[in-house]
């Protein structure tokens, strides 16, 4: 199951925390914009381009300190086709570096919908035949809001595979309680969903931890940690470090008595650490690599990782 693979990366590096690669143009130095966006015939494959560059540089500076890193589709799909061809060779590079790549794409369907987005992100393409992998992530986050529907077909996939997928259930956003903390029963629908979360996980292999993780949001530490104690089989990806607000004190709350079965999410804070600390842009990776380390020391100061 994939994530015992992640969280013997997590001890490798003693490092609970994934880089987000979401891309905004406006995220890359001004140098590698303007070195790339010199051919104008092709803007969107120039911005591509320059956005493998970017992530390349940014997994070689990291991939000895960090376990895992999350591209959100989106960042990808806005430089079209050439945007969708950047996130396959960049799961493949990180992959190749050894580093555990959870694909950000909130994918939510039922039936052949969602074997297809199961196989595409998780699995193989069956082409009359003969087989490939499209984009080959280690985990997926999906949307559960459509019930076991939408969930179901990829279960058979995250064992078959070694994959893992993260169900959203108590998101970081601050409108996220227009739904999710409504009661239904006395429960608020994100229990119910983290409670759901537990029967899909039961239904794939992993021990302590199933294929079916949560995300939590670290914005909500006091749900956070009644989340924790809950869930025991569900491994949880927290995002809102950070930029959102979240900090080391705030997820906490989502770790086992190991310090694990959590992994915390920065994006900006470190795709942009070099615009923080005003360094020379070409010190980009650099400065990533200082604020991973940074964002690393904090978080494992007040968890008691094994």
């Amino acid at each position: 199951m994939s994530f015992h693979r992640l969280i013997e990366k997590i001890k490798e590096t003693k490092n609970p925390t994934v880089v987000g690669l979401d891309p905004l143009f406006s995220y890359l130095p001004a140098f590698l914009r303007e070195q790339y966006m010199k051919n104008t015939d092709s803007p969107l494959e120039s911005a591509a381009a320059a956005v493998l560059e970017f992530n390349k540089t940014l997994i070689d500076a990291l991939c000895d300190i960090v376990p895992a890193v999350k591209p959100q589709c989106a960042y990808y799909e806005y430089y079209g086709w050439a945007g969708m061809k950047t996130l396959e060779e960049t799961i493949s590079y990180a992959q190749k570096k050894g580093m555990f790549v959870i694909i950000d794409g909130k994918r939510n369907d039922i039936g052949s919908t969602m074997e297809a987005y199961a196989a595409a992100h998780l699995g193989e393409s069956d082409l009359l035949g003969t087989t490939a992998e499209a984009f080959h992530g280690d985990a997926l986050t999906v949307n559960g809001y459509l019930g076991s529907d939408g969930i179901t077909p990829l279960l058979s996939y995250c064992d078959q595979n070694d994959k893992g997928i993260f169900v959203l259930v108590k998101t970081s956003n601050p409108s996220s309680g227009e739904l999710q903390d409504k009661q239904i029963d006395g429960k608020p629908v994100y229990q119910l969903m983290g409670e759901l979360c537990e029967q899909w996980g039961a239904k794939t292999k992993g021990e302590p931890y199933s294929a079916v993780g949560a995300v939590v949001g670290a914005t909500y530490p006091e749900e956070l940690s009644k989340l924790r104690k809950a869930l025991p089989h569900t491994f949880f990806l927290v995002p809102g470090y950070g930029a959102q607000g979240g900090g080391a004190k705030d997820v906490a709350g989502a770790f086992d008595e190991n310090g694990l079965g959590a992994i915390v999410n920065s994006s900006r804070g470190i795709l942009c650490a070099y615009k923080k600390e005003g360094c020379d842009e070409k010190d980009f990776a650099a400065a990533a690599r200082r604020e991973a380390l940074r964002m690393k020391d904090d978080i494992v100061s007040v968890i008691n990782l094994k």
